[in-house]
């Protein structure tokens, strides 16, 4: 999955994933430089569908398959993990499918490219009004909101949630971002905090995240948080294939600056970069394996078994840490240039670093997958 460049799109002729991934490799340091992805490539990314591959098709979305957005998201990870991240809650609208059927219809009145942002975390207090809830607080890791059309924040549920948190969603002129985000991984994110003071929020514009969908369609009777896991591990895989890839084009041709054999010729550079393309290579078989076995099911109209949905989490977990551990291998054995900030690999580290610390992918997924898988409860709540 090496880069390869491409011309910039002729006026009048349309938009391809190739011309956004040429653009993408120009504008990668401005988007880490200014710590978010700048509206302008959001819309870009809108161009080619990113944001309307989770709409509803009643609605004039063009739902994809997982494996294909899955496979989209990793291309563009290749070139900027900020970038591929920002563009992985593209599926998010995949939530909003748990609005009231008219909520939806008022929320795509403008057309099906709408950009959802959250900072779920910590949920906050909402007193409850008339008509829904008076939201007030402060909430973190708002990933993609400088380009964000909604935006969700993590407010209590109740006895008609079961005790799930809601989401509030709001429109961006109610909200306030604090740009606060000093991070050594995914610095291009825009995963910043954001900051509502009394704003009331009609119940109608509140959904559990991973409820039940109004909208009858294939998507929305995929694993939804499974999902949520998937789009963000894969960012790992392609910015360990930059990694690997890299490895693969210094090691050929570079010698060591004491005079030593050039990488390619040392035995222990070939082995280790062997075995970690083996093993991203066979993560990502799995990933992809059980993410095509559970959409046939849903397209054979059954319900993904507790079993399937606990491979997706599991598949993805797996592929984050294969990832991380692909590319720190990649910097071990990369010798000293790689303790220069300005080296290549440590943008890379620190971007492998974020999809397997995120909750959804982190150690305790795999207890709560090998629970599910020898009959037990999961470990975790929001398993499922």
């Amino acid at each position: 999955m090496t880069l390869t460049q491409h011309a910039p799109p002729q006026a009048g002729t349309t938009v391809t994933l190739d011309h956004v991934l040429d653009e993408l490799a120009q504008r990668r340091t401005e988007f880490r430089d200014q710590r978010f992805v700048s509206p302008d490539f959001v819309d870009r990314l809108k161009e080619i569908g990113i944001y309307r591959a989770a709409t509803p098709r009643r609605f004039g979305g063009d739902p994809q398959a997982p494996a294909d957005f899955l496979r989209t998201i990793e291309k563009i990870s290749v070139v900027d993990g900020s970038a591929g991240w920002v563009a992985s809650f593209g599926s998010a609208l995949i939530y909003l499918a748990a609005l009231p059927v008219d909520t939806q219809a008022e929320l795509y009145a403008d057309g099906p490219d709408v950009v959802f942002a959250g900072g779920l975390f910590p949920v906050q207090p909402a007193a409850p009004t008339e008509r829904g809830f008076l939201v007030d607080g402060r909430w973190k890791f708002a990933s993609g909101s400088m380009g964000a059309d909604i935006l969700g924040v993590g407010i209590p549920g109740d006895d008609s949630t079961g005790g799930k948190p809601r989401t509030a969603l709001l429109r961006p002129k109610d909200v306030e971002i604090v740009q606060e985000w000093d991070v050594v991984g995914m610095r291009g994110t825009g995963s910043f905090d954001l900051v509502v003071n009394k704003v009331e929020v009609p119940r109608e514009w509140t959904f559990i995240r991973g409820g039940a969908p109004t909208v009858d369609e294939p998507l929305y009777h995929y694993p939804t948080i499974a999902y949520a896991a998937q789009v963000l591990a894969v960012v790992g895989a392609g910015v360990a294939r930059s990694a690997l890839d890299y490895a693969l084009k210094v090691g050929a041709g570079v010698a060591g600056i004491t005079g030593a054999p050039k990488l390619a010729d040392r035995p222990y550079y070939r082995i280790a970069v062997a075995e970690a393309e083996a093993a991203l290579r066979s993560a990502r078989a799995y990933f992809y394996e059980v993410t095509e076995e559970v959409w046939n099911s849903v397209l054979s109209g059954d319900e993904p078994t507790d079993a399937q949905n606990a491979h997706l989490r599991l598949a993805s977990s797996h592929l984050a840490k294969t990832s991380a551990s692909a590319v720190t291998k990649i910097v071990e054995i990369s010798g000293t240039g790689t303790i220069f900030t300005s080296h290549p690999l440590q943008q890379w580290t620190g971007d492998a670093l974020v999809p397997q610390q995120h909750a959804f992918l982190g150690p305790a997924i795999l207890d709560a997958a090998g629970a599910v898988l020898m009959g037990q409860p999961p470990t975790v709540p929001g398993f499922k």
